[in-house]
């Protein structure tokens, strides 16, 4: 009797490299409670500002000051993630973050909370850096796209939850109370960080060494486009909780929510056609959705209208934001990752607090409406600028 023939199990994706390693999972769990520490504090610093007795104008520059100090240290945080590795700089930006955050409970003058905002930036600026750049080193390169989708997605639940907590809370709970849960938060993810095994970088010599290395050139073209995005960023997180209480609008921690959900069910489809077909499809769809979301801010008639606006620039940001990071670091090399980051979210964190800051003077002078209205235009001039540099990228290719 011939023996029986034993089918072989289907292998399917036999050759796909993993992304759920157990390092990437303790990189994303500390990036969640990192961030659900900073966003429960993004509705609510408005709100402590007031409380000290700030106007717009103050809530603005209160806001745009942490992004600035961050930007100001990212240049650093870039070239120490390749000198002093990933380690050190990622325990010590998050430890930094706790202090700070924690700090804000004792807050008696606004003076003082500027103060540790500008801290505040230089822990988020070194932790976020790292964290990406750990990130990216971990995901294999063919599934940079979607790894870097589900990394982002461990911020997006934080964001899911963070916002509307904060606000939540302060209703039953003092604002001390809150910023010490926050810090409390930051603890956890430096715990976790701790327990990661940190791959070693590799340090490439070169003849010539650049006078100023503030930036990764092949980062800049996507960085550029993420400033023009991220300026509505600085009009949502400062402003869109006043707007919606002036109109008598409820539903303000829903917006958060349904923001981040959108976000969610976006980033993982949006890495995925990234890596299949590129920024060409990814991005003109998700700054379309963020300027109609900008739009119907800025007309806002009830809580309708607002839930939709959150659900369209969920799916646009969540669209944008990964094809965009991915982009920056996909031309870098090994050993310039770490700079392209930095340089990613530097433009990250200086269209939100340029944002901050702008729109704190035209809500002044013009109303909060005006607001939203000058983000839209702004949407406007980051997909011209798209189109313009494809147009540059296949004029190059064509010579």
């Amino acid at each position: 009797m011939s023996a029986p023939l034993v089918k072989e199990a289907p292998q399917f994706n036999a050759n796909k490299e993993r992304i759920w390693t157990r390092d990437f999972v303790l990189i994303c769990l500390s990036n969640f409670f990192i961030f659900l520490g900073f966003q429960m504090t993004l509705p609510t610093i408005p709100l402590f500002v007031e409380q000290l007795g700030g106007n717009d104008q103050l809530i603005g520059v209160v806001v745009g000051i942490f992004t600035f100090s961050a930007l100001l240290i990212r240049p650093y945080a870039g070239h120490a993630l390749e000198s002093r590795g990933r380690k050190f700089i990622y325990l010590l930006g998050l430890g930094i973050f706790v202090i700070s955050v924690g700090s804000f409970g004792v807050a008696a003058s606004l003076v003082f909370l500027f103060m540790m905002r500008i801290v505040q930036g230089v822990g988020w600026g070194l932790s976020t850096t790292a964290s990406g750049t750990i990130a990216t080193d971990l995901i294999p390169p063919s599934r940079r796209g979607e790894g870097m989708g589900y990394y982002g997605l461990s911020g997006t639940l934080a964001l899911a939850f963070g916002p509307s907590l904060g606000l939540a809370l302060t209703g039953y709970i003092s604002f001390t109370q809150l910023f010490i849960i926050c810090a409390a938060l930051g603890l956890m993810a430096l715990f976790l960080s701790s327990r990661i095994r940190f791959q070693k970088t590799e340090k490439k010599e070169t003849t010539q060494k650049k006078k100023w290395d503030i930036y990764e050139k092949s980062a800049l073209p996507p960085s550029i486009l993420l400033f023009f995005i991220t300026v509505t960023f600085g009009g949502i997180a400062s402003f869109l909780p006043l707007f919606t209480a002036q109109k008598g609008i409820e539903g303000i921690e829903w917006y958060f929510f349904l923001f981040a959900i959108s976000l969610m069910a976006s980033r993982p489809f949006a890495g995925k056609m990234y890596d299949q077909k590129g920024h060409k499809v990814v991005f003109p769809f998700g700054a379309i959705c963020i300027f109609i979301a900008m739009i119907l801010l800025a007309w806002i008639p009830n809580s309708f209208v607002l839930y939709i606006a959150a659900v369209l620039y969920g799916l646009g940001f969540g669209s944008v934001q990964p094809a965009l990071q991915a982009w920056s670091v996909q031309s870098a090399s090994m050993n310039r990752r770490g700079m392209a980051n930095a340089t990613f979210f530097s433009f990250f964190d200086l269209g939100v607090g340029v944002g901050a800051i702008v729109f704190g003077q035209i809500g002044y002078w013009f109303g909060y409406s005006s607001i939203y209205m000058t983000a839209a235009a702004s949407v406007s001039i980051s997909i011209v600028l798209y189109y313009t540099t494809l147009g540059k990228n296949r004029l190059k290719a064509q010579s």
